[in-house]
């Protein structure tokens, strides 16, 4: 391998790098649309009961996701993922996984002017803003204490930035 490969190795992972920072940090200013923030008390065990009847058949019973997640099918859409610590949920503040799960992915992202084709329905018309909170009550209630401080900062901090 000569310079000129090092030199481009190099290269191509700092824009990949700088292209998934850049849009984690849009993600996390752009969240919250729709809410004004999260509620103070969330029913866990009926944000599971809906969870399992809404959720778990694309994300599963156990929160698992769907095979090869992080690979677009053939539609050029990603696979549900899982909404464990193995996944990417936690990563992200309250607000947008409000959105996202009240308006579906495409049109969520459509309103920050991001075009995505995502398989994320909306279920704004099936479900109340109290039982969204609760599902995501009950998902955050699964994870590990790390995940759930990250999140839960990550989500302090939209709420900080939004003045809430």
């Amino acid at each position: 391998m000569d310079a000129s490969d090092v030199m481009r190795r190099y290269l191509m992972l700092s824009v990949i790098f700088l292209g998934g920072g850049g849009a984690a940090a849009w993600l996390m200013s752009t969240a919250g649309v729709l809410t004004e923030s999260t509620p103070e008390a969330a029913d866990i065990a009926q944000g599971e009961d809906l969870y399992r009847e809404y959720c778990a058949a694309c994300h599963g019973a156990d929160l698992e996701g769907q095979p090869d997640w992080r690979s677009a099918g053939p539609d050029g859409v990603l696979p549900a993922p899982p909404h464990d610590e193995t996944g990417h949920t936690w990563h992200h503040p309250d607000g947008v996984l409000f959105d996202y799960t009240k308006l579906g992915g495409k049109a969520a992202l459509a309103l920050q002017g991001v075009e995505f084709e995502s398989g994320m329905p909306g279920f704004g018309d099936q479900l109340s803003d109290a039982e969204i909170w609760n599902i995501i009550a009950y998902i955050q209630s699964t994870w590990p204490e790390r995940q759930r401080a990250i999140q839960a900062e990550r989500s302090a901090d939209q709420r900080q930035q939004e003045g809430n």
